[in-house]
C-alpha cells in the first residue's frame, strides 16, 4: 500500500486545521503523526483513510498497482476512542459481524482471536458492560487482525493500563510487521515503538 498526500488541507468553516502537506506513506513501514490535543492528529488521519475528504489538495491510495481510491475502506483497518462499538454484542458476536465485512489474516479464527483479546472471562457479556480498557482491546484486535494492508491507530493505548499496553505492542509486533501502520500519537514512546519516520503536526501546518 502507498499513500500520497499531494498540497492537502483541510478546514472547518474558516479555520485550517492543516494545509500545504505533501507526505507519503508506504509499506511495510510504520509511521507515527505526533502533536498535542487540538493540533489535528485525528483529522489527518481520517483524511488519510478517505473518511473525511480534504478541502484542498489531493490524496492519492495505490494497492499493487492500482488505484483503490474508489474503495479504500476495504482496505482499511481503523482504531480510535471515538469509534463505536455495538454493545448490545458479545465479544464473539461483535467479531463475527466483522467478520461479514472483512476477513481476519491467514490462520486466524474467531476462537484464536477471542484468545489472543485476553477477555475470555467476559465472552458472554455484552460489550457495554466491558471497561473503556476493555473495549479498546477489542477496537485494537480487529484493526490489527483484519486482513487489510493499512493499518491506522488514534491513540492506541487510550485507556490502557500498563498489562494492556504491553498486549498492544506484542500485537504490533507480531501481526503487523509486513504492512502500512500509521499512528496518530501524544504518548509515541508508547503507542509509536515500532515507527521509524515521524511527522508533527503544529502551527508551522496551518
Amino acid at each position: 500500500m502507498e499513500i500520497s498526500l499531494e498540497n492537502t488541507g483541510k478546514k472547518y468553516i474558516h479555520n485550517w486545521i492543516f494545509k500545504n502537506l505533501n507526505l507519503d506513506f508506504s509499506a511495510p513501514n510504520h509511521y507515527g503523526i505526533l502533536g498535542n490535543n487540538g493540533s489535528g492528529k485525528t483529522t489527518l488521519l481520517k483524511v488519510i483513510s478517505g473518511i473525511l475528504s480534504p478541502t484542498e489538495g489531493k490524496v492519492r491510495w495505490n494497492y499493487k498497482g492500482i488505484d483503490v481510491s474508489e474503495k479504500i475502506s476495504h482496505y482499511i483497518g481503523w482504531a480510535s476512542p471515538h469509534l463505536e462499538l455495538i454493545e448490545e454484542f458479545t465479544l464473539e458476536e461483535i467479531l463475527s459481524f466483522h467478520q461479514k465485512f472483512k476477513p481476519w489474516i491467514e490462520d486466524q479464527s474467531i476462537p484464536s482471536l477471542i484468545n489472543l483479546s485476553g477477555l475470555r472471562k467476559s465472552l458472554d457479556k455484552p460489550l457495554k458492560y466491558y471497561s473503556s480498557g476493555m473495549k479498546q482491546r477489542v477496537k485494537l484486535m480487529v484493526a490489527v487482525m483484519s486482513d487489510v494492508p493499512l493499518i491506522i491507530l488514534d491513540e492506541p493505548c487510550t485507556n490502557l493500563d500498563e498489562n494492556s499496553i504491553q498486549w498492544y505492542q506484542n500485537l504490533i509486533s507480531d501481526f503487523s510487521s509486513d504492512r502500512l501502520l500509521i499512528i496518530g500519537s501524544n504518548d509515541p514512546e508508547s503507542e509509536c515503538f515500532s515507527c521509524k519516520s515521524f511527522y508533527t503536526l503544529g502551527k508551522d501546518n496551518s
